[in-house]
């Protein structure tokens, strides 16, 4: 194999905030399936990120934690909703700080995509909107729930730096709370947290300003944002740009572009390869917040070949580029590309890593990665 040009674009560092990010390559946050009952991280998660780290990601995003009990999306996750966890997740960073890697956090919280048997009780959500999948009509949230919740996620980015992560990513996307709050679908109220497209992100912005106060200007804070539902109702692109450029002077200081929800039946990962040319199915609307933010974007979505991905960020698209389901196969991948020994991840997009026994690709054994 030819070894890439010299010297790429994705080999390059950037600044995310105030942390240095020495590629252009990110673990987009994945679910391991690896935490204990209560939530507590495992020798599982420290060999995964360690791994990841060794193999060169520049960036790596964590699982969704959850930032309180009733924010629980599935069994194995990860939580950050206690002191006490945090000492059960000091050895990941420190794992990866033996490389160059940096390392965030990302904090969430599942709203109504749950079951009443995980979390003891009636998923809450925005407004009562049934969910069709997972066959929940969740309750509407008081204005004294919304700001306990605002609290909460502070106090997750505060057990994060204590942690001794690099940064924080708050997820709003895929149809998880605060990106039900952002959706008109899912966000039919008629106060001051509903509305108009800045209501329904004002607790998305009262959450990023509680982090700034507490933890200052300096500790990286990023979001995952839907570019689209998938849904005639749901949310916009204009929409989901307003709210990023109201956030930015705030002190956010990146954006990862996804989309979609499990109402939608299409998410982020979607099944089966794609050509070359349907590679990085978000980059397109990524591209579109690069042209209205100066802060940096990440674009995900397929992206399997070096060369596609080293065009979107020397073409000025995005500025990074974000890969779940090729680490999971390849925690090597970004050192494999550097040293020429590959130019396009193995991952079939098969899906099967999704295991809640423990995230692992289910294809390798038939189909071995090149090299």
């Amino acid at each position: 194999m030819s070894v890439p040009n010299a010297p790429s674009v994705l080999f390059t560092p950037m600044n995310i905030g105030s942390v240095t990010v020495p590629n252009r390559f990110v673990r987009s946050a994945t679910h391991e399936f690896m935490a204990e009952e209560d939530g507590r991280m495992t020798k599982r998660h420290l060999e995964l990120f360690g791994g990841l780290a060794e193999g060169e990601v520049g960036l790596i995003i964590s699982g969704h934690a959850y930032v309180n009990r009733r924010g629980i999306a599935s069994p194995g996750q990860t939580g950050i909703y206690d002191d006490r966890l945090v000492e059960h997740m000091r050895g990941i960073p420190e794992a990866v700080h033996r490389t160059p890697a940096k390392i965030f956090l990302q904090i969430a919280h599942a709203g109504r995509q749950t079951k009443e048997r995980l979390i003891g009780g009636t998923p809450v959500a925005p407004s009562a909107v049934p969910d069709p999948v997972f066959k929940v009509v969740p309750r509407e949230m008081t204005p004294e729930e919304i700001r306990g919740l605002i609290r909460d996620f502070v106090q997750a980015a505060r057990r994060a730096l204590e942690a001794g992560f690099d940064g924080v990513q708050i997820h709003a996307a895929h149809g998880y709370l605060l990106s039900s709050f952002l959706s008109p679908h899912t966000n039919r109220r008629t106060d001051e947290w509903g509305g108009t497209a800045e209501n329904r992100a004002r607790v998305v912005v009262e959450i990023l300003r509680g982090i700034r106060d507490a933890l200052g200007r300096a500790f990286p804070v990023i979001i995952k944002i839907n570019s689209t539902d998938f849904l005639p109702t749901g949310l916009t692109l204009a929409e989901a740009i307003a709210a990023a450029r109201i956030l930015e002077p705030l002190g956010l200081d990146a954006v990862e572009v996804s989309g979609g929800m499990t109402e939608s039946g299409r998410g982020s990962v979607w099944p089966g390869l794609r050509t070359e040319d349907e590679e990085g199915y978000f980059v397109g609307p990524a591209s579109e917040f690069k042209a209205a933010l100066k802060i940096p974007v990440i674009g995900l979505g397929g992206n399997r070949t070096f060369s596609v991905m080293e065009r979107f960020v020397r073409e000025g698209r995005v500025d990074f580029i974000s890969l779940s389901r090729p680490f999971v196969r390849e925690p090597d991948l970004v050192r494999r590309f550097r040293l020429g020994l590959s130019t396009r991840s193995g991952c079939v997009s098969c899906n099967k890593c999704f295991n809640p026994r423990g995230l692992a690709c289910g294809d390798l054994k038939k189909h071995p990665s090149p090299g």
